[in-house]
């Protein structure tokens, strides 16, 4: 077991890739998502606004909805992310459990920033922007006290894994 979050074997890193790159995961991913919208959206945030997974077990982490239009699609998903209050802003992470690539999402909001989020009890208009490397230097720790597992996602993957700032608009 790592002493602190995020530090792993070589061979837990290894059992952790090949895990996410099983098409069962993107699915569990995909599915688990979709269901926490709808529920979310069904009862107004009062469930499914607290991750309770991982990290989250013993100190449920707070969970906004994120509408995003697709770059090429042009169609409106939302999508369930975790979320830490930042003064005024909002701050998310393109984790995505530490798979290889950024989650759509980060794609969709550098082509299209200004869009709405749903947390519990009511919805904010903001405008999302990439944090530069000097906020995300900030940011990142304070992430991870939020939620421990992001630390064991950045070990697990190669890219620099992105955090997203949802301003208010």
């Amino acid at each position: 077991m790592p002493e602190k979050p995020g530090d792993l074997s070589a061979a837990e890193i290894e059992k952790r890739k090949k895990a996410l790159a099983s098409p069962a995961t993107a699915k569990i991913i995909k599915y688990g998502a979709k269901a926490q919208v709808k529920v979310f959206r069904l009862t107004n945030g009062r469930i499914g606004s607290k991750w309770r997974i991982g990290a989250g077990w013993k100190n449920p982490v707070p969970t906004l909805l994120l509408d995003h239009v697709g770059r090429k699609s042009g169609t409106v998903f939302t999508t369930p992310l975790l979320y830490l209050e930042d003064g005024a802003d909002l701050i998310v992470v393109g984790s995505q459990g530490g798979l290889p690539k950024n989650p759509q999402w980060v794609a969709n909001l550098q082509a299209t920033p200004d869009t709405t989020v749903h947390l519990r009890g009511g919805r904010r208009d903001v405008r999302a922007r990439v944090a530069e490397p000097d906020e995300r230097e900030r940011l990142w720790p304070l992430l991870v006290d939020l939620y421990a597992d992001f630390a064991t996602y950045q070990t697990t993957t190669d890219r620099v894994i992105p955090v997203v700032i949802l301003a208010p608009r």
